[in-house]
């Protein structure tokens, strides 16, 4: 049993099938793309039990009873909604294949380090490869959820 962006899941699969194939194929879930199918490129982050992971050579046993969350359910935490936000202000998308990854593994920097430095960014951001380069964008739009982030705490 696999625990999907909340919902309890039933899949029927191999235990050493990856979780991305399973999210893809058998779930129909397709906001996590495949890039490398080694772990390299970043593409394919998801967080199992609030951990950024690669979905690609994650095996669904070592998932199993876990909490999965993708992109599919960003928008439904406070830091999702802000670096959604950032991202659209920012302009921080080129072609957008990666960004899947780059927001899952901005939303697992921002949620355990509220107000990172820019070498905090660059070691979180590290695993996840942008052809296009986007990389000072995708660093500005992390620390503008940041800001945004710290603004609505003060005025809460």
């Amino acid at each position: 049993m696999l625990k999907v962006n909340g919902k309890p899941r039933q899949v029927n699969v191999e235990g050493d099938t990856p979780v991305l194939w399973v999210l893809r194929d058998v779930l129909g879930m397709t906001g996590t793309k495949f890039g490398c199918g080694m772990g390299l490129c970043g593409a394919c982050t998801v967080h199992v039990d609030g951990q950024p992971v690669r979905s690609c050579v994650t095996p669904v046993d070592a998932a199993t009873g876990k909490s999965i969350q993708t992109v599919e359910s960003l928008a439904d935490t406070r830091v999702g909604r802000a670096l959604q936000a950032a991202w659209l202000e920012l302009e921080v998308v080129q072609c957008g294949y990666c960004q899947s990854g780059q927001l899952m593994s901005a939303a697992a920097l921002l949620q355990g380090t509220p107000s990172p430095t820019d070498q905090q960014i660059d070691e979180a951001m590290s695993g996840n490869i942008c052809r296009c380069g986007t990389y000072p964008r995708i660093r500005a739009g992390i620390h503008r959820a940041a800001q945004a982030l710290a603004g609505a705490k003060k005025g809460a």
